[in-house]
């Protein structure tokens, strides 16, 4: 590992994070009305309606609040809510603990099922169908049905947890959430990595290892590991990206006060600053583990 291979990928995660920014700061302003007229609830005449877009900002060019924004985020400041005046910061604070604990028990599920799953992938293509079959399932189809079998047939689980902003979640209210977003995001990265293990398993010191009698948890370890670490480094970064994305869906389906939640309504309300924020948050483990994954192929070329 050399200070250059790694400059290199941390320059390269940087200007990735830069190039999220733009596409989401422009998409959240070219939406129809914006956060004066919901801050008011469009009951305003068109005189406050100017004078609120002036104290807001909203008047100036979408170029120049986003390098107001991009400005502020180099100073480690994520701007102030448009909506609630509330820094963007608390805003954030406050929910983050909440879909950490849902994004961490989602991620102890998902990476050992996606691991056995791109392992028996590996081994026999015939599960690599099913694991795409369940990959395809729409998020909102997988909660729904999950909530209908756990907490209405069986009535295990609370259908949904109406946690307030801040609260604890108890370990009830977390695992029909965890389960909806764990069992299809396992599924997918089992397919690429499944693609990997054939790979490496096809390798000459792979098939003698398995023909001197090595056992399969020894050959999986020793001589198939190494070869798809940098993939699977890759995968990873998806997942959890992919994991903090989809709690939108699922923390709204089940009344779950947390980040995700705060983006969805968020983006009702046109508050830029908050909707900034969140974006890049899930933006940010995912940049991380590529940059990772690049280093851990550079060292291995």
């Amino acid at each position: 590992m050399t200070v250059r291979t790694v400059g290199a990928a941390a320059a390269r995660a940087l200007l990735l994070l830069a190039a999220v920014s733009l596409p989401v700061f422009a998409a959240t302003a070219l939406l129809p009305a914006d956060a004066a007229e919901h801050r008011t609830g469009g009951r305003a005449d068109a005189v406050r309606l100017a004078e609120l877009r002036a104290e807001l900002g909203l008047d100036r060019p979408v170029w120049e609040r986003y390098l107001t924004w991009a400005g502020g985020m180099l100073r480690g400041d994520p701007g102030t809510s448009l909506l609630t005046g509330r820094p963007v910061g608390e805003l954030v604070a406050e929910r983050l603990p909440a879909t950490l604990a849902l994004a961490g028990c989602a991620l102890a599920v998902a990476i050992p099922l996606a691991l056995l799953l791109a392992w028996l992938i590996g081994a026999s293509r015939l599960f690599a169908g099913f694991a795409a079959a369940v990959a395809a399932v729409p998020q909102v189809v997988f909660a729904a049905g999950l909530a209908v079998v756990f907490a209405g047939v069986l009535g295990w689980l609370p259908p949904v947890s109406l946690l307030p902003p801040g609260g604890a979640p108890p370990a009830e209210v977390l695992v029909l959430p965890a389960l909806a977003l764990a069992i299809p995001a396992a599924a997918f990265a089992a397919g690429p990595l499944g693609g990997a293990v054939a790979d490496a398993s096809r390798r000459p010191h792979v098939r003698d290892a398995v023909a001197r009698g090595v056992p399969a948890g020894r050959v999986a370890l020793r001589h198939v590991a190494p070869f798809v670490l940098a993939p699977a480094v890759r995968m990873l970064a998806l997942l959890t990206g992919g994991l903090l994305a989809a709690t939108a869906v699922v923390e709204v389906l089940f009344g779950y006060a947390g980040l995700g939640e705060l983006l969805v309504s968020s983006i009702g309300t046109r508050d830029a600053p908050v909707v900034q924020a969140v974006a890049l948050l899930a933006a940010l483990p995912v940049l991380a583990g590529l940059a990772v994954a690049d280093v851990l192929a550079g060292d291995g070329a």
